[in-house]
């Protein structure tokens, strides 16, 4: 299989890479990048893309069977632009949904959050809803959507307030029970892991994949290894 990557320099992305790579059922794989990085690895082809040029985006997914799309950022990271953040993480994966689905992509990825609404009042959790609407509303014969609460992992840059919450949530997951496990802590690694183990599953139609869900592809995907 010919499998895109987009957002392979974040926590998720970056351990997709590298289950990617690891599994053999996975061809050449595509890893598109807004600035240089040095990601050097078997099968693995590198594409700078300017992700507002639709010609250049539309040729670097062309013949992609799969698409990960992992890419975020953060209000920090724009300065507050909330249009600059909108054109990272709604224009980006919904375009690639649109071109793939354009070029022949049989499935799209995407990592959106716990709570994401179209309706919400919230910025971020308004924007991922919006998000997954529209990827949806893109017409791929398979998309699946994963929205995990907090992320454990360690990020390249240090995020003091997230290392904070991630103390705190694990230390009083045990309480999120029922309706609320969703809201769970998850490790990146475990994220990735049960995406590629999706990514190999006979995936049709549109689907949401919340804590529990991706807990089994992940133990699946260990099983596999």
């Amino acid at each position: 299989m010919t499998t895109t990557l987009i957002g392979a320099t974040g926590l998720i992305g970056g351990h997709l890479l590298e289950a990617l790579r690891a599994d053999p059922a996975f061809g050449t794989i595509r890893v598109l990048l807004r600035r240089p990085v040095p990601f050097d690895g078997p099968r693995t082809e590198l594409r700078m893309v300017d992700f507002n040029d639709a010609a250049a985006y539309r040729n670097a997914i062309a013949g992609s069977d799969l698409i990960f799309c992992a890419v975020g950022t953060t209000q920090q990271k724009v300065g507050g632009d909330k249009e600059a953040y909108r054109r990272i993480d709604f224009d980006i994966p919904v375009n690639a949904a649109r071109l793939g689905r354009e070029t022949g992509c049989r499935h799209l990825l995407l990592v959106s959050s716990v709570g994401a609404d179209a309706s919400s009042s919230n910025f971020y959790l308004r924007l991922k809803g919006e998000t997954e609407d529209a990827v949806r509303a893109a017409g791929l014969p398979a998309t699946s959507i994963f929205r995990p609460s907090m992320l454990l992992g360690n990020r390249r840059e240090v995020r003091v307030g997230e290392r904070i919450g991630q103390v705190l949530m694990k230390t009083f997951s045990f309480a999120l029970a029922g309706g609320l496990r969703k809201y769970k802590p998850i490790e990146a690694a475990d994220v990735a892991r049960a995406m590629v183990a999706k990514a190999k599953a006979d995936a049709r139609g549109n689907e949401v994949l919340e804590y529990d869900a991706m807990f089994e592809l992940r133990k699946s995907r260990q099983t596999s290894l």
